[in-house]
């Protein structure tokens, strides 16, 4: 079953990026399906988020999306190289949104491993943002869309973990964020082999 857009509605961005977890992300792209089972996130704040791109409410061309009413994607290009897929969340003008930084290979496998060029058996098909939207097929391209669309969208399988199955820790890749950067809003899956390093806890 898809989920609404009422569920991305929800203003708590910390509890999201936590339930997310085990939720199936699916893309469609010329009737190719593929899909995995989201397996590590990270949530990001806002405009009080100094790691978020909407910090102190900063509204570009690119980050304007991040102001959309929840239930969009937000994808740009970190490095000039990867392209990361981000959850818009919330309500119109706050701009949360969630991180996918994993996934696990579920539907459209072979698909995958064509567009990565390895075996899915390789966790580092879709291990990390970028390794896991470009096993999804996803690109700029994809920014703005609608996630109760046909081509991008998120169902419940009725996969849950225990608390005890989910590590919070520091988010990745954002020391510039000063004390923000301490802030434990990464989830993962523990021992999960497609969760990108470091997994340690």
């Amino acid at each position: 079953m898809k989920l609404p857009l009422s569920y991305y509605q929800n203003q708590d961005v910390i509890f999201l990026a936590q339930n997310l977890l085990g939720k199936v992300l699916f893309t469609q792209i010329s009737d190719q399906v593929t899909a995995g089972i989201i397996v590590e996130t990270e949530a990001y704040f806002g405009a009080l988020d100094k790691a978020s791109h909407a910090y102190g409410g900063r509204r570009t061309d690119r980050t304007e999306t991040l102001y959309h009413e929840g239930g969009v994607s937000y994808v740009y290009l970190c490095y000039g190289i990867h392209h990361l897929f981000n959850i818009v969340s919330s309500v119109r003008d706050e701009p949360h949104a969630v991180l996918v930084r994993a996934v696990e290979p579920l539907v459209g496998k072979e698909i995958m491993e064509q567009r990565r060029n390895m075996p899915f058996t390789k966790a580092a098909i879709s291990s990390g943002p970028g390794s896991a939207a470009k096993a999804l097929g996803i690109d700029r391209t994809f920014n703005k869309k609608d996630l109760t669309g046909e081509e991008i969208w998120i169902e419940d399988h009725g996969i849950r973990y225990s608390p005890d199955d989910i590590v919070a820790s520091p988010r990745v890749g954002v020391a510039y964020a000063q004390e923000d950067a301490l802030l434990p809003w990464r989830f993962f899956v523990k021992s999960n082999q497609y969760v990108s390093k470091p997994n340690k806890i």
